[in-house]
């Protein structure tokens, strides 16, 4: 992806001090940097590609540091006019000797943070700078920096070889190709159940689950593996859980867009989660897949719950949108409310029933949460975290 060796940098004396800036890696992004003072940066983050847009997502490398200095970094080019940065939120820092010699990992780093609008809007755009002010730890270290902790396309096959090579989850967890994404990237789908006890598996209920459908959302990454995590481990809980359901899961939708460091599109340059009513199938091979393989579901047992998992960047908490019925549901556990409710009851720390939001508007038609819940999956979810 975008050569793969880093060029060497020529340009670079002994005994200068500048900064070394990379960010051709998996899932990295950035497209130019100017020094500004001796230690202050000015950056501008790519466009998500074949856009000129959605700036949002940075991941990227800092060599030739200087400990205890203060350095200001400032991203000039984001296009939301509102963001968490306002209310708190802090880039996260990733330190190679920290790490080394510490066992210290990614850490939330920054002072004097502020969001802004400024003055470098071109063609009637808007643009907004995100400006903090730090030290390094070490002298000659490699950092990183993130908007959120990453999680690449190789972070979900390394964990996916390790599920297939354990004797004991792989016998409950079957991994499979569900299609190829435009560039060749295998998308995933795992099916997740107890083998049936002479022949009892035909009325269990479906649970889907799906995620990062938006590259940037790293976070919905992390939620998913902490779900993996619980329903192939040996507790009493999952085991009932998986005695009782069948759980199709598309742990990453999108992985071109992943491994390119966009934030929002795949490579046609499109939000796959407004793709869902679509039937260009060459286009948006994993969204087509996605959805066929839940009809065929359907077609085969009840879906009892459809969630597609996403991270947003201006709302804190973790919250649901769910699909409002006019008419009253025959059952009560079919209402949309009951198991955002049950969750915001059984982890108020975590989970905020006042976030969650039920109404279907125009702009999310094309959603798979609303193209699910019109198949006639009541309960379908989209779960949003800070």
């Amino acid at each position: 992806v975008r050569g793969l060796c880093p060029l060497k940098q020529i340009l670079h004396q002994k005994g200068d001090n500048t900064l070394i800036f990379e960010a051709r890696f998996e899932s990295g992004n950035l497209q130019k940097v100017v020094k500004v003072n001796e230690f202050e940066y000015q950056l501008t983050l790519r466009t998500d590609l074949y856009t000129s847009r959605h700036t949002q997502w940075y991941y990227f490398q800092v060599s030739n540091t200087q400990a205890g200095m203060p350095y200001r970094f400032t991203i000039v080019n984001f296009t939301k006019r509102n963001s968490l940065y306002k209310r708190g939120l802090r880039p996260l820092l990733y330190s190679e000797a920290n790490a080394k010699k510490h066992k210290v990992g990614w850490q939330r780093t920054g002072n004097e943070i502020k969001y802004y609008k400024n003055n470098a809007g071109q063609g009637g755009r808007q643009y907004f700078s995100l400006t903090w002010t730090f030290q390094f730890p070490h002298d000659q270290d490699t950092c990183y920096f993130a908007h959120c902790y990453p999680y690449t396309y190789s972070n979900l096959q390394e964990y996916l070889v390790a599920i297939s090579k354990d004797p004991v989850k792989s016998k409950f967890c079957k991994i499979h190709i569900l299609c190829h994404s435009l560039a060749g990237n295998i998308v995933y789908v795992l099916t997740i159940t107890n083998p049936p006890k002479s022949g009892k598996g035909t009325e269990r209920k479906a649970v889907i689950l799906t995620a990062r459908v938006h590259p940037g959302e790293t976070n919905s990454s992390w939620i998913m593996k902490g779900f993996l995590d619980y329903i192939l481990g040996d507790s009493g809980k999952a085991q009932l859980l998986r005695d009782n359901f069948v759980f199709k899961v598309v742990p990453m939708l999108n992985p071109d867009g992943v491994i390119v460091g966009n934030h929002r599109c795949s490579l046609t340059g499109q939000d796959l989660n407004r793709k869902y009513r679509s039937n260009m199938k060459k286009c948006y091979p994993s969204i087509w897949y996605t959805r066929n393989m839940i009809k065929r579901v359907m077609g085969e047992r009840d879906v009892f719950l459809y969630c597609d998992i996403h991270g947003h960047n201006r709302k804190q908490n973790v919250f649901v949108y769910g699909c409002e019925r006019k008419q009253q549901a025959k059952a009560p556990y079919v209402h949309p409310h009951v198991f955002p409710l049950m969750l915001s009851k059984s982890c108020p720390d975590k989970f905020s029933f006042p976030d969650c939001r039920f109404r279907v508007r125009k702009s999310k038609e094309g959603t798979g949460r609303v193209v699910m819940w019109k198949m006639g999956i009541n309960n379908s979810y989209t779960l949003e975290a800070s």
